[in-house]
């Protein structure tokens, strides 16, 4: 859900009043075009807002949504590869998803007299106001037991204490104190940056349904920093924003950074490179996550800044230059003492052997490196030359751009 947040204020239907339908990937196994959190609005028209396969299952998920939206009630389907009928909606891909549709009714009533579409809808409406970027989280309840939806402004800091409305989702208003168990396994899985579903068993529940969230966790976006403003830099800021980094561009020349091609950065500075970078760490805005592409191509912006990041817990180092320079940058590294397992994680040359050759080409292949050197099961090769699931969610090494999905899509607290 929280992929479509640009899109949900100016939807038409949500601004005309009309009644709609939320479709949700809950669970995926195998080969499967998207993740768990992915979602598909429904409008009782037959308008759409998203997609949920890229196709293979749409079709009879609006189905589902208008039989939903009629009756008020929830649906869930499972779709599958199926080779004895060619006509059933599944996926090509060989994977399985499970779908979870729920009605978002137009009208009043909100609070406690409101019906879960109108809570449902209620939290669209917080989120299609949310600053683009900001952390947030879509906490909804799937099980029988209980239903609604609450956005968490804040999920890094949350505390389920000083919320009224996730302890009345969790159903726990009312109790004399807080079921700590739940309290606790909720808090940590959105700390955590964590996307999938949970079930919640109290203590001593024993044969009784868990309480099942489902939770989307939209965490601060990552940072790359790109030193050199250059052409390559101006090629490799815009490429980074699509893959969702927030970019700074870093030069030591005030009239090369003042260029109007890196205005598509999230921020531009004028200081010497390993200068910055010391006085980022030293305020604590640099994390595993962070990425240094380091694009200057010159020893006395290199070394010290390679010195200073390299000595740094960041995700992704990377610097610019031929094997020749590469040779004589681990000289120079190991001549100011760097330690040799340190300069061992240096991505030099920078980028994934893809024949580039123009700017835009070299963007290509360090995103592309990026890329590979986040997710541990990545090995380079053609996909026809491969075998097995394409979509799986692979295990990814810390620096991952995403909040941590679980792998399985599900969790079971007991």
């Amino acid at each position: 859900m929280l992929d479509l947040i640009p899109s949900l204020s100016s939807w038409p239907p949500a601004l005309a009043g009309e009644r709609y339908a939320v479709a949700t990937v809950v669970a995926a196994t195998g080969s499967v075009p998207r993740p768990v959190g992915t979602s598909m609005l429904i409008a009782e028209s037959g308008a759409v807002l998203g997609s949920l396969s890229g196709g293979c299952v749409e079709g009879a998920v609006v189905a589902l949504a208008l039989e939903a939206m009629h009756d008020g009630g929830t649906r869930q389907g499972t779709f599958g590869y199926s080779a004895a009928d060619a006509f059933a909606a599944g996926l090509t891909c060989g994977g399985e998803l499970t779908i979870h549709i729920e009605a978002a009714d137009a009208g009043p009533g909100t609070g406690s007299d409101a019906g879960s579409g109108n809570k449902l809808r209620e939290a669209l409406g917080q989120l299609a106001g949310a600053p683009a970027g900001d952390p947030v989280a879509l906490v909804r309840r799937l099980d029988a037991g209980g239903s609604g939806a609450v956005v968490i402004p804040d999920p890094a800091t949350f505390s389920v204490a000083g919320s009224p409305e996730v302890t009345a989702l969790l159903g726990l208003d009312g109790e004399p104190g807080l079921d700590r168990t739940r309290v606790g396994q909720l808090e940590s899985f959105l700390w955590s940056g964590s996307t999938g579903v949970l079930h919640l068993a109290a203590p001593g529940s024993c044969g009784s349904e868990p309480v099942t969230l489902l939770v989307e966790n939209r965490i601060a976006p990552p940072r790359m920093l790109v030193f050199g403003a250059n052409d390559f830099g101006a090629a490799l800021v815009p490429a980074a924003k699509l893959l969702g980094y927030r970019v700074t561009l870093i030069d030591a020349r005030p009239a090369f950074a003042a260029q109007a091609r890196f205005a598509c950065a999230d921020e531009v500075v004028a200081d010497w490179p390993h200068r910055y970078l010391a006085a980022e760490a030293a305020a604590g805005r640099l994390d595993q996550r962070t990425v240094a592409c380091v694009l200057t191509h010159d020893p006395k912006f290199d070394i010290p800044l390679l010195e200073a990041a390299l000595a740094l817990d960041l995700a992704y180092v990377g610097a610019m230059g031929s094997r020749r320079s590469h040779l004589q940058r681990v000289d120079d590294l190991l001549d100011a003492g760097v330690r040799p397992e340190r300069i061992a994680q240096l991505h030099s040359p920078i980028g994934l052997d893809l024949g580039a050759v123009t700017p835009a080409e070299v963007a290509v292949s360090v995103t592309a490196e990026l890329i590979a050197s986040r997710n541990r099961k990545s090995s380079c090769t053609p996909l026809r030359e491969t075998s097995g699931p394409i979509h799986q969610p692979a295990a990814r090494a810390a620096g991952g751009l995403a909040p941590t999905t679980i792998s399985q899509q599900e969790i079971a607290w007991t």
